[in-house]
């Protein structure tokens, strides 16, 4: 688990409004085609951005419901969503929603099933609060598709074996035709959507990364904080050479309960 210092969050917070995140982000807001008085299930809702994107969209006749099991993440969304009576930021987890069978018009999780050890249990979940034609949106990582250039190729390896240890389930995309089909889904779609640089943003995915996964490896042991560190020298040295190469698929999922 990483532990984030002043420094860090704040870099994120500049990441999570930043024009890749945002792009991102509008993935799943386009697919969910809101209208106003919709119901909708922010899964794993975090510090609130998209949810407050959705309170805006479904108007003062629609409500919102921002569910994350983080308290952490709960109280930068309830303050960013204060000025939205129709949303609730509450406790909970994918697989036990705090809502009613058919109480959603549309839910949505962005990068949360990655992270589930049991994905079945988290849609079924989804399926019960949806109503029938109720539409659930989901983006994941497309972790097998991450391409970042290094000169020190076996080093760039361990960056990306200790990386792998955060997640669960780095194949969601392609689990997502049957295990919704099982669930009771039916018009299922998967689009990728892939963010390539060759410049390093300060509020770019790929500045972001380089931020969490060089601290993550020496945080859990499994990289040398100078190792780590040479990677993270080594990337802004590309950069400022011209040389800087990093792409990323994210995989747009969507569903419709039958």
């Amino acid at each position: 688990m990483l532990k984030f210092d002043e420094a860090t969050s704040k870099r994120l917070e500049i990441a999570y409004q930043g024009g890749d995140v945002s792009r991102r982000r509008r993935l799943a807001f386009d697919a969910l085609h809101l209208s106003e008085g919709d119901v909708v299930a922010d899964i794993g809702c975090g510090n609130g951005l998209l949810t407050e994107e959705i309170a805006r969209a479904v108007g003062s006749s629609g409500r919102v419901v921002g569910i994350d099991p983080s308290a952490d993440m709960r109280s930068p969304a309830s303050v960013r969503c204060a000025a939205f009576p129709n949303v609730r930021i509450v406790d909970g987890s994918a697989d036990s929603l705090p809502l009613e069978d058919g109480e959603a018009d549309k839910a949505v999780a962005v990068q949360v099933l990655e992270y589930l050890s049991d994905i079945p249990a988290a849609i079924a979940e989804a399926h019960r609060v949806l109503r029938t034609g109720g539409r659930f949106v989901a983006v994941d990582t497309g972790c097998r598709t991450l391409d970042w250039f290094s000169e020190d190729a076996e080093r760039m390896r361990r960056v990306l074996e200790a990386w792998d240890h955060h997640y669960i389930e780095p194949r969601v995309a392609a689990l997502w035709p049957r295990l919704v089909r099982d669930a009771g889904f039916g018009a299922v779609e998967v689009e990728p959507c892939t963010f390539c640089d060759v410049t390093l943003r300060p509020d770019g995915i790929a500045c972001m990364l380089l931020h969490l996964m060089s601290r993550y490896a020496a945080e859990n042991g499994h990289m040398s904080t100078s190792e780590t560190k040479a990677w993270f020298d080594e990337q802004h040295d590309l950069a400022r050479q011209g040389r800087f190469f990093f792409s990323l698929t994210y995989y747009r999922m969507g569903a419709i309960k039958t």
